[in-house]
């Protein structure tokens, strides 16, 4: 009965046009409690790219503006992270609560990281990352006092404590295994932070199906465990195969949802990236090795076919990506960020847009099955 509800009320949300619905709609969010927005703020240029006033204004305008009541940040935030700028958005958000002066109506997510040994600022000690009991308890509390709150709604696991093949890395190795805080180990220390009242609900990012099902089989031989209800991964009209080829049968069957990351992929469906050269301050060129393996591999070549779809069905590149996005069944709330005002308000109101006629939906689909895993290669 709740998944059918569920499903009527998406599948009337957007069904509506522009001219009828004003305000972002929401659904449950996997397994949980937590009723979230459509979209969903991200976070992570603001103590770098943009100032505190700048993320305080974006607060504003999500929230007032178009009903969004969700928002994500992480401990090592803002991106590129460095010993510096870290903490600066939790800072900012904190200031935005502070001004606001309620708590109740903002769904609040956040990160703690994975395991690294190059992030030795984030802990007291300088140990680097990891998600033993001991850091997951230290990093949540450090990142309450920022955001001047006494709990978050959904912690998440920035990235596996285990091996995992990820940000850009190739195929999966085993001879790159090695020692892990287990899922159980990370499922108690979950239990302690909700029973201490400091998180409501669980999540995990830049996982895989393995990862999901375990800790979905943990949490069923003890009943007193919390489940994950949210998966935060990479998924755009650039990168689908990995989670359309085994996640989405994981998440489903495990009550999972997604909270899509990156829907225009860094900002190459943009379509800033169309020229012989970005625009400065471009967010390729923030992160080592971005560009290069963007320029090397076929993703241009696919970009430039998603652009002219667009053009064909009157889309820029940008409302073609996160309207594509923003329909997709299987995606529970779409994380979209901007460095500007005018670029947020762009990216939010692609939602109202009329759905994809079939015919844009099929160019789509042709191009997929013709660059399937255009980055990879």
């Amino acid at each position: 009965m709740r998944a059918a509800i569920l499903a009527a009320c998406c599948a009337t949300a957007h069904a509506l046009s522009a001219t009828q619905q004003k305000t972002i709609q929401r659904r449950q969010l996997g397994s949980s409690d937590l009723v979230v927005s459509d979209v969903c703020l991200g976070t992570m240029t603001w103590g770098k790219q943009n100032t505190l006033e700048e993320g305080v204004s974006q607060l504003n305008m999500a929230f007032d503006d178009y009903g969004i009541n969700f928002l994500d940040t992480a401990e090592m935030y803002p991106v590129p992270t460095e010993a510096e700028t870290q903490g600066a958005t939790d800072k900012t958000i904190g200031e935005w609560l502070r001004r606001r002066g309620k708590r109740d109506d903002v769904v609040l997510a956040s990160k703690i990281c994975g395991a690294s040994e190059r992030i030795t600022w984030v802990r007291d000690d300088g140990r680097g990352t990891r998600v033993t009991k001991r850091d997951m308890e230290e990093g949540v509390d450090a990142s309450l006092k920022r955001l001047g709150t006494d709990y978050v709604d959904l912690l998440q696991i920035h990235w596996p404590d285990r091996y995992v093949p990820i940000f850009g890395a190739d195929a999966y190795d085993a001879s790159n295994e090695r020692e892990y805080v287990s899922f159980l180990e990370q499922l108690e220390a979950m239990k302690d932070l909700r029973d201490a009242g400091k998180v409501r609900h669980f999540g995990v990012s830049n996982e895989t199906p393995y990862g999901v099902c375990q800790f979905a089989a943990e949490a069923a031989k003890d009943g007193d465990l919390p489940e994950i209800c949210s998966i935060q991964n990479s998924y755009s009209l650039l990168v689908r195969s990995d989670f359309e080829n085994g996640l989405t049968e994981a998440c489903s069957m495990t009550d999972v949802g997604l909270l899509a990351y990156s829907p225009l992929a860094g900002g190459i469906l943009s379509g800033k990236y169309s020229g012989d050269e970005p625009p400065p301050g471009a967010r390729l060129n923030l992160f080592p090795g971005f560009m290069p393996r963007y320029k090397q591999s076929l993703a241009k070549e696919a970009v430039n076919e998603y652009e002219k779809v667009a053009a064909a069905f009157g889309l820029s590149p940008a409302q073609l990506a996160l309207k594509w996005c923003y329909t997709r069944p299987h995606v529970a709330s779409t994380i979209i960020g901007a460095t500007s005002l005018a670029q947020l308000r762009e990216n939010v109101d692609a939602y109202f847009l009329d759905a994809l006629p079939e015919d844009c939906e099929a160019a789509v689909a042709d191009i997929y099955r013709r660059y399937r895993d255009p980055s990879k290669t």
